[in-house]
C-alpha cells in the first residue's frame, strides 16, 4: 500500500501540453502576472485571488499542505510560462480520496487543451500512484463555463450541496459534486487522450 505522506510529496508531473510543479514562494511572481491575464479574482462565482493576496494564497496552501490536506501545484504551459493553480485537496489517505480543486487558468491558456492535460495528469497519479477509489471535482452551481468543463472530462454529477458555503460577497453558494471512481478510470483516461489527440481540446 502507498505510504499515506505520499499524498502529500512534492511530485512534478510533465505532459505534452503542461506541466504541473510542486508550488513555492518563488513562484509568485508569475502567479501575479498569470492571474492578471483575464482579471480572473472579479468573477464573483469563484474566490481566484487578486494580485495583492497572491502571496498570502501561496502561504495559505503551503501550510495546508505542512497539515496533511492539500498538495499545491503551479501549471506552466507549453512555453514554460505560468498558466495558474491546481491542488490535490480535501485529502482523506485513510480513505484513499481526493478531490481536484482550486484550479484556476489564465485567460489567454483556456480553451487550449491545457486543462483537459493537467486533468488527466493529475487523474493519472490519484488512480496509478496513489490507488485512490475515487476522486472528486467541486464547483459553484452557477458557474457554468467550469461544469462543462468537468463534464467534459468524464466526471458524473453526484448530487448539489445547497447553501453549502458562503462567497467572499457574502453569497451562498450550491456546490455542485462530481467524481470519477477506480473501475471508470481506464474509460475516462482514453477518452481524455482522445480529446487531447483532437486538433481543439480544451
Amino acid at each position: 500500500m502507498t505510504p499515506l505522506n505520499d499524498f502529500t510529496r512534492p511530485v512534478t508531473l510533465t505532459g505534452r501540453l503542461a506541466r504541473l510543479e510542486p508550488l513555492s514562494h518563488d513562484h509568485l511572481d508569475g502567479l501575479i502576472d498569470a492571474v492578471r491575464d483575464g482579471e480572473l479574482w472579479k468573477l464573483w462565482y469563484t474566490t481566484v485571488p487578486s494580485p495583492e493576496r497572491m502571496a498570502a494564497e501561496i502561504d495559505r496552501r503551503l501550510a495546508l499542505r505542512d497539515a496533511g490536506s492539500m498538495n499545491p501545484f503551479i501549471v506552466r504551459d507549453a512555453s514554460g510560462r505560468i498558466a495558474g493553480m491546481t491542488t490535490f485537496m480535501h485529502i482523506d489517505a485513510v480513505n484513499r480520496r481526493v478531490e481536484i480543486g482550486s484550479t484556476w487558468t489564465r485567460a489567454s491558456a483556456q480553451r487550449s487543451g491545457l486543462n483537459t492535460e493537467s486533468k488527466r495528469l493529475l487523474l493519472t497519479d490519484a488512480f496509478e500512484r496513489l490507488g485512490c477509489i475515487a476522486v472528486e471535482f467541486r464547483t459553484h452551481r452557477l458557474n457554468q463555463q467550469s461544469r462543462r468543463a468537468i463534464e467534459r472530462l468524464g466526471a458524473q454529477l453526484d448530487g448539489i450541496l445547497r447553501a453549502h458555503l458562503r462567497m467572499p460577497d457574502g453569497t451562498l453558494r450550491d456546490t455542485c459534486v462530481y467524481s470519477i471512481t477506480a473501475p471508470e478510470w481506464p474509460t475516462v483516461k482514453t477518452h481524455l487522450q482522445w480529446q487531447l489527440d483532437q486538433p481543439r481540446s480544451a
